[in-house]
């Protein structure tokens, strides 16, 4: 393994990040304030007046996630400041407005931002046990169904079958995640500080990190030694497989963990011993399926073997643990703060992942984070998706001690989206540099936005 990515060599000096970290989020608004210089006081109004929904038309757009909406939220202040999310990027949140009108306007984001995802601290409704379907057919999908379970803060309730129940129950709560990234957006123009400065508790913090080309699920075995070379030829240093069906282009079927052994082996073989690389199946193997194909990642000294089989069978991964050298990355289908301790505790996981919308938004991927920092583990959190659901993973991945990877989607044109002024790039050297604008850093094209807008949900 190559030792300057492990995380032996990472946990110098993380200690006083730790309560640095922990004190910006008990206490958001006096360290925007600290940050620069000024008495919480001193900021402007930042009572909430109105939110709305601006509706973008995305349907000739490349979409990463399937389900995304072109939904954008707005949360804006009685100082004219406005702070920006996505919505139905992974899933549908149906009634997002008519939960935010009674729960934010009118309130202040002093008094909001330290607790509104404070749920955090619970299980999620079904706990790690959660059936991941959501989908009609049962397919794989991100979070329990909460059918029939309260709504949240007033929120809707669950939808029906076959949909997602986003914000059903009392965690994992997708309405207050989403406004909890509005929030610290606006609290960064407040000060004029990007939000891993605040995050960081006047710490020192990274300002780029090394980015991985995270390919898609390509259709056949023979597509990915191209798609390697491709993100090779281009800067990047590291490269991770997301296996299709794991069938040849041409030819009798075969079982899909042998074709993705195959395209494992090759890749190896196209790029060489130096460079990094990571697999990442998405849950789909059983315990022998994942075992073989982990025994290959060993020999061909692969980095990581991400979700290998479903994060409910917490026996199968803690078995992968033991067996396996390279580390095993768990986490996206986690959904609360007490999850992640149980996976931690029983070693279930050797590096902690996460969906900041599964796990409260800003702060509770911090919190996730810096749970991880306490227990001597790496936090890689997930990026995949359209801009501000990137930009927000970043800033945790700048903020936290513990984290030293950006996924980028690949091909990275996949994930632009007109209406933002700028693109998530490598540099020369193979890293994603840190924006420098306040708040999420990647300030919206309005005019761009206004000739792709289907309407404005008030």
């Amino acid at each position: 393994m190559n030792t300057t990515t492990s995380r032996r060599g990472f946990l110098a000096g993380s200690t006083g990040f730790a309560a640095a970290g922990f004190a910006a989020l008990a206490h958001p608004i006096a360290a925007a304030a600290q940050s620069v210089g000024v008495k919480s006081g001193d900021l402007p109004d930042l009572t909430i007046k109105e939110v709305k929904v601006y509706v973008a038309d995305i349907s000739k757009m490349h979409r990463l996630n399937s389900s995304e909406t072109g939904e954008i939220i707005s949360v804006v202040t009685n100082s004219g400041i406005e702070g920006n999310y996505t919505i139905g990027d992974r899933s549908i949140t149906p009634g997002w407005l008519q939960w935010a009108k009674p729960v934010l306007v009118g309130k202040s984001i002093i008094d909001l931002l330290p607790v509104i995802t404070s749920t955090t601290g619970m299980k999620g409704p079904a706990g790690y046990d959660a059936a991941p379907t959501g989908r009609p057919g049962g397919g794989p999908g991100r979070g329990p169904t909460g059918i029939g379970m309260p709504a949240p803060l007033g929120g809707p309730a669950a939808q029906g079958p076959g949909q997602m129940a986003r914000g059903g129950g009392s965690w994992p709560n997708y309405y207050t995640a989403a406004a909890d990234v509005c929030m610290w957006d606006i609290l960064g123009k407040a000060v004029g500080r990007p939000i891993y400065k605040i995050l960081s508790g006047g710490t020192p913090t990274k300002n780029r990190v090394m980015a991985y080309a995270s390919s898609q699920h390509l259709p056949a075995v023979e597509d990915y030694v191209a798609d390697v070379l491709k993100a090779k030829s281009l800067g990047y240093k590291a490269y991770k497989i997301h296996p299709g069906g794991g069938q040849h282009a041409q030819g009798s079927p075969i079982p899909s963990y042998i074709g993705h052994i195959e395209e494992i082996r090759e890749v190896r073989k196209a790029v060489g011993d130096e460079f990094v690389l990571m697999h990442d199946p998405v849950q789909r193997y059983n315990r022998f399926e994942a075992m073989a194909v982990g025994r290959v990642l060993d020999e061909l000294d692969y980095l990581w073997f991400e979700d290998p089989v479903r994060s409910n069978d917490m026996e199968g991964l803690i078995e992968l643990c033991k067996a396996l050298n390279l580390a095993i990355h768990v986490g996206e289908f986690l959904y609360s703060i007490a999850d992640f301790a149980e996976y931690i505790k029983r070693d279930a996981l050797d590096v902690v992942r996460l969906i900041a919308d599964n796990v409260g938004g800003i702060s509770g991927s911090m919190r996730v984070g810096l749970l991880a920092d306490a227990h001597g583990l790496e936090c890689t959190p997930h990026n995949w998706g359209n801009v501000p659901d990137m930009a927000l993973h970043f800033h945790v991945e700048l903020a936290l001690p513990n984290s030293y990877w950006f996924e980028m989607p690949f091909p990275e044109e996949y994930a632009d989206r007109p209406y933002y002024k700028d693109k998530f790039r490598i540099d020369a050297d193979g890293y994603v540099v840190a924006p420098t604008a306040p708040g999420l850093g990647y300030p919206m094209d309005m005019d761009a936005l206004d000739k792709m807008l289907i309407r404005i949900d008030r």
